[in-house]
């Protein structure tokens, strides 16, 4: 990968571990919902519309590169994409969020899923890298993502979003046979769309697994890290890879040992001990509670400054700990990416 050829390259240099001038930003989500413009499409187009038309994916995907400033897009797409191809029914349901009409309860719903080529069942997504990187022109990175295997079994399952994931993680220990089975399926699926994602044009990866904070930390070393390991050791060849878990502080030096490039934090571990678990020579992304960006601009840009204080300025990606929430607004996330590149230690 050569990043010689993007003019903003901080974020890619940041990711090699070389010294920046200053530490680069983007934010979870910043293609969406907390834009004005973003809205007027979403009262457009139904979700998945705009996840499987390259063109609305690139105009969003672009959005906040012009009206923020942030140093990296990640292309405007969804984790659920993959149950999507391996034959298994998503429905976005507005007010509700994703739904699974027939989720997987069974060994025998596991086996009948399927695991087609990426390039083909998912085109729409590798089109949507090959326009948004023509829109980009050169100007900053692209970042392609997938959901952890862990993440995207907890909706297949529950068969909708849920604040413990009960019935997902009953399965786990009741069937874990199918369980196992469903993780490598989805793992192998996601490698293969990743891999595709790479050749259409992403410069990085990363894997979000949002929801692997409701495991202990024995159940995580069962049920998510060793396929988010075998999903980095397969990517990390190609682009670098940045793996984050939500609630997963006990996984930050098992994804550093997994061959991450870089490891998210999210705001409920400070800077100082994320620092302290992995060491200086480790880059760490993070991790400015979403629901801050609502203080007063003044507040935003002192509380900014302490977190880049915290983790260094160097080997650090400024970003937040979860996604931008939707009442956010604009000037708020822009004062947010401001303080950033404005920073002096």
């Amino acid at each position: 990968m050569s990043s010689s050829k993007i003019k903003n390259d901080l974020f890619l240099r940041a990711l090699q571990g070389e010294t920046v001038e200053r530490p680069p930003v983007w934010m979870m989500r910043q293609a969406g919902r907390y834009l004005p413009d973003f809205m007027k499409l979403k009262e457009k187009y139904p979700f998945f519309e705009r996840v499987q038309n390259p063109e609305l994916a690139t105009e969003i995907t672009v959005m906040p590169i012009d009206q923020v400033g942030v140093d990296t897009a990640i292309l405007f797409s969804d984790i659920l994409v993959i149950p999507q191809a391996m034959n298994c029914e998503v429905e976005m349901v507005p007010g509700r969020g994703p739904v699974i009409p027939n989720p997987i309860r069974s060994l025998s719903d596991v086996e009948k899923l399927i695991t087609p080529p990426a390039e083909e069942s998912l085109d729409y997504v590798m089109n949507a890298i090959v326009h948004t990187k023509d829109a980009l022109a050169n100007r900053v990175p692209l970042i392609g993502f997938a959901g952890s295997p862990w993440t995207i079994l907890c909706y297949m399952v529950e068969g909708h979003g849920s604040k413990d994931f009960s019935t997902a993680k009953g399965f786990c220990f009741s069937q874990p046979k199918a369980a196992h089975l469903l993780l490598q399926k989805i793992t192998d699926m996601t490698i293969d769309y990743l891999k595709a994602k790479v050749k259409a044009g992403c410069d990085v990866i990363q894997v979000f697994d949002s929801w692997g904070g409701l495991l202990s930390p024995e159940d995580y070393n069962t049920w998510s890290l060793p396929y988010m390991r075998q999903i980095a050791q397969a990517i990390k060849p190609h682009v670098p890879v940045i793996l984050f878990g939500k609630g997963c502080w006990y996984a930050l030096n098992d994804f550093s040992e997994a061959g991450a490039s870089a490891i998210g934090v999210d705001w409920t571990l400070s800077p100082e001990k994320a620092r302290g678990i992995v060491g200086p020579d480790v880059v760490l992304q993070g991790n400015f509670d979403p629901s801050k960006l609502l203080s007063p601009i003044p507040v935003i840009e002192a509380e900014v400054k302490k977190m880049i204080d915290g983790f260094g300025p160097q080997r650090y990606i400024a970003n937040l700990g979860h996604g931008i929430l939707p009442n956010i607004p604009v000037d708020h996330a822009k004062a947010f990416v401001n303080a950033v590149k404005q920073y002096s230690a």
